[in-house]
This record gives C-alpha cells, sequence and structure tokens, in this order.
C-alpha cells in the first residue's frame, strides 16, 4: 500500500465518538464525519484512521455492536466519498470483521492482537494491513523499558504471522500514552530509534496526547506545536507513518524533515 522508503505517510484520526480526549463529539454524526474526511483529504492525508471507541485513559468501554452502529454507515459513505485508504482503530475482531468486509484496508489495534484472540485470524482472512501497538496494563516494567517493548511486540508480531498475516503488512506503534507515565514516554520518545532492529515500519501517535499536555501546559487543541515537534524527532529516527489530528501542519513538517533526514 505504501513505499516506506520515499516518505513518512500521515495518518489522520476521525473519531466517531462523544468521548475522545481531543476531538469527542466534534464528528459523531456521518455528514460532519464525511466533511472532516474530505477537509483531510484536501489536506493531503494518505490514510484516515477511523475510531468509534474512545480509546483515552479511563475510556468508558464500547460494546461491539454499538462500537459497529457507529462506524459501519461511516465506513459506507468514505468508500464512496474519498479516495485514500481507510484504517479502523478496534480491538475487536467482531467489528474488524464488519469493517473488512466493506474494504477498510488497516486495523489499528491497540492491544496488539493480544486483547481479542481472533483478531489476528480476521486480519489474515482479508489479508488486510495490520498496525500493532505495544500496550500493558500498568506502568509497571520488570527491566529496560524499550528491551521490555521489543519483547511484547515480537510477541504480537508471532501471533499475526502464525496466523497468516503477511510481514509485509505489519506496521508496530510504540504505543505512545498507553502503559506508560509521562517520563517513560519522554523516554520511548528519546530511544524510538531502537525500535528499527525488529524490521517493521513504526508509526507514530502522539497527536495531542498528554505527556505533550504535560510538558507545555496546555489543553488537547493547544497542543500543535508539540505535536509537530515529535513528528520531526520521529522522522530523524526513522518512523514511516504520523498519525494526528491536524493533518495539513504535519504534512508540511513531515515533508521538511524528510528532506533534511531522508536520503
Amino acid at each position: 500500500m505504501f513505499d516506506y522508503s520515499k516518505r513518512t505517510y500521515i495518518m489522520g484520526i476521525l473519531n466517531v465518538t462523544p468521548d475522545s480526549f481531543s476531538d469527542g463529539g466534534d464528528f459523531n454524526n456521518i455528514d460532519k464525519a464525511i466533511n472532516r474526511a474530505k477537509e483531510m483529504v484536501r489536506e493531503g492525508v494518505d490514510i484516515i484512521d477511523l475510531g468509534g471507541e474512545s480509546t483515552r485513559p479511563g475510556h468508558k468501554y464500547v460494546e461491539a455492536d454499538e462500537e459497529i452502529k457507529r462506524i459501519i454507515p461511516v465506513i459506507k459513505e468514505l468508500k464512496k466519498e474519498v479516495n485514500v485508504p481507510i484504517s479502523v482503530d478496534t480491538y475487536k475482531a467482531k467489528v474488524a470483521d464488519e469493517a473488512l468486509k466493506l474494504g477498510v484496508e488497516m486495523i489499528n489495534d491497540i492491544w496488539g492482537l493480544k486483547k481479542d484472540k481472533d483478531m489476528a485470524s480476521t486480519i489474515a482472512k482479508y489479508d488486510a494491513h495490520v498496525c500493532i501497538m505495544h500496550n500493558q496494563d500498568g506502568t509497571n516494567y520488570d527491566g529496560d523499558i524499550i528491551e521490555e517493548m521489543k519483547k511484547s511486540l515480537l510477541e504480537s508480531i508471532k501471533i499475526g504471522l502464525n496466523a497468516g498475516i503477511k510481514k509485509e503488512k505489519i506496521v508496530l506503534d510504540p504505543g505512545i500514552g498507553f502503559g506508560k507515565n509521562v517520563e517513560q514516554n519522554l523516554e520511548v520518545l528519546r530511544r524510538l530509534d531502537e525500535l528499527n532492529s525488529l524490521g517493521y515500519p513504526i508509526l507514530l501517535g502522539t497527536s495531542r496526547k498528554s505527556v505533550i499536555g504535560h510538558v507545555l501546559n496546555v489543553e488537547p487543541k493547544e497542543r500543535l506545536e508539540g505535536t509537530i515537534a515529535t513528528t520531526v524527532l520521529g522522522i530523524r529516527d526513522g518512523i514511516s507513518i504520523v498519525r494526528v489530528h491536524d493533518v495539513k501542519e504535519n504534512l508540511m513538517a513531515a515533508k521538511m524533515a524528510d528532506a533534511i533526514y531522508r536520503k
């Protein structure tokens, strides 16, 4: 789907939820969601990541049927109205199956194929792409955080490969803001380049997250500059995709960073 050797790709966030930490309620009807998707396409987005359940800290669990009810009408319209790949942000195999039936190209699983035992085989059945994120309950690590993350990600990769997901369709996400406190998030960002040894493209998702809010002491919608800083530094360290709310601004920063850091 992408040639990661050429440039950094931009994944635009489209949450059709009432309670996401930054844009909850902004696009939770179909017209608003489609208009926002079209706006992102005009701004140069490469892939749209659609979410039907907030995954912010302390979020309220959403049943699979409710998540399907939220996202399926939007997917149907997106497939008619925009000409970019669609990713669905879910850790539930039932939701993934309904989305993939409609031609969704990627599943973005915040639990790295470990929460739902049927997720990997569902993705493999449709020969789809997957973003495997590092996540865990709590913020305790037995040893070096990056080495622990590598171990966990390798376990997730093994689950995917054993289920039949193709290696070239796997992307990894270090999971900034998930199973990590502020200092741990900063350490992971400081050492992102060490994840390249796993041999897979890396997706970085820091957009408007609390680690930026903590450092800059600003509210979610005031975290653009902090997000751009992580985008540029991530590109320096070899990431392939950035997942962001603000497409236009991060795309311009990525183009500049690509010109400097990519040979």
